[in-house]
């Protein structure tokens, strides 16, 4: 079964469970302590109803969307996922590359693979970076100076990893940073050769490219990863550190990780343009509420001052424009990209870009609105609790 017979998002999910070792799979897949952060998720979304309007002419449908003074295809991009090599060599520039070709944003993750430089050559009019703060300060102005140095188009400060969280699962799998190739590990490998034969041919367990021009001079992935860990997360790291890449980068800023209302009015007041409503794919706080049900909060203490997006959950484009019609301006999707690259790499990461916005043209069909222009809260009815 290829890439190309993938109908949904859920078809590329089990393609790259099928391909993966389970310690690699269930990093993905994982969430943080009991996981309960992961199904609210993808059932906030799902308590929602779309409301069609008939009788409307939706010949021709525009799902373009414009962000920062920018337009793009559609109203979501790609959001940053670490150590993609992992998955499949390369997965990194895959995913710019498909994120250009479809004329999307592509974050690259700071704890990537490939280098922002490269990604910046791939995709030089669609990647934005984001920052994972480290505890030398001096090193997080680099990247800032970096990034704009390369030409990317935003910059985005995550800030809801303040402490490492305990990933339940990863311990469970062997997962970690050193990757210890235990018996039971490299018996998960051989039963998958596929994934196994990319792994070696990559050179084995990828660096993190991004850091390596300040970790040790010489230092091979395992030291670069250790040498990192030293320095991530960053608890020290405070609104005085957003404040810093203010003066610094002179392009749209964008806070991600912001659920409570509060900080969503500090990152404006502090000159932010951008706010990703986002509790990181349920990867940090697993009683974090579910990002569609923080979004209306942080909408209003915002109050049009900034623009609004969203992450964590998306799963179909009517989850996309559930997001919208609630007053997201644009959505992020994570997972559903990371298991396309990694069933069929750039071909596979295509696909999912593919299925999204196929159903979102589909679906603006059907609900009756055929620009997102139009879309708004009439087109949604929250269904009752049972």
């Amino acid at each position: 079964m290829g890439i190309e017979s993938a109908v949904n998002i859920e078809d590329l999910h089990r393609m790259a469970k099928r391909r993966l070792p389970r310690l690699a799979f269930d990093f993905i897949e994982g969430g943080v302590e009991d996981e309960r952060g992961l199904e609210r998720n993808e059932a906030a979304f799902q308590r929602w109803c779309i409301m069609p309007r008939y009788l409307v002419d939706v010949t021709k449908r525009n799902q373009t969307t414009t962000l920062f003074g920018r337009r793009y295809a559609s109203p979501f991009g790609l959001a940053p996922t670490g150590t993609t090599g992992f998955f499949r060599g390369g997965a990194d520039l895959a995913l710019a590359g498909a994120a250009a070709d479809a004329d999307i944003p592509f974050i690259m993750s700071g704890a990537s693979n490939a280098t922002l430089e490269e990604a910046a050559r791939v995709a030089p009019a669609h990647t934005w970076y984001q920052i994972y703060a480290a505890s030398d300060r001096a090193i997080n102005e680099n990247f800032v100076r970096r990034s704009a140095d390369a030409g990317l188009s935003a910059l985005v400060v995550t800030v809801d990893v303040p402490v490492r969280p305990r990933r339940e699962r990863n311990i469970r799998t062997g997962f970690s940073s050193s990757l210890k190739i235990t018996p039971s590990v490299l018996l998960d490998a051989m039963l998958h050769p596929a994934w196994a034969l990319d792994f070696l041919r990559h050179g084995g367990l990828p660096t993190l490219g991004n850091w390596v021009p300040y970790a040790p001079p010489g230092a091979n992935a395992r030291v670069v990863v250790a040498y990192v860990n030293t320095l991530v997360p960053a608890p020290g790291h405070t609104w005085r550190d957003i404040e810093a890449y203010r003066r610094l980068w002179k392009k749209p800023l964008i806070i991600k990780g912001i659920l409570h209302p509060d900080d969503a009015r500090r990152a404006v007041e502090l000159g932010c343009e951008g706010i990703i409503v986002s509790n990181h794919g349920a990867r940090q706080l697993d009683r974090a509420p579910a990002t569609l049900d923080a979004l209306p909060g942080v909408l209003a203490a915002v109050g049009g001052r900034a623009t609004v997006m969203i992450d964590s959950g998306i799963r179909r484009g009517t989850d996309v424009l559930v997001a919208l019609a609630l007053g997201a301006k644009f959505a992020f999707i994570g997972r559903a990209a990371v298991y396309g690259v990694s069933a069929g790499g750039l071909a596979g990461a295509k696909k999912a870009i593919e299925i999204l916005r196929r159903e979102i043209d589909l679906n603006m069909g059907q609900m009756g609105c055929p620009s997102l222009a139009q879309i708004g809260p009439d087109f949604v009815r929250e269904q009752p609790a049972r």
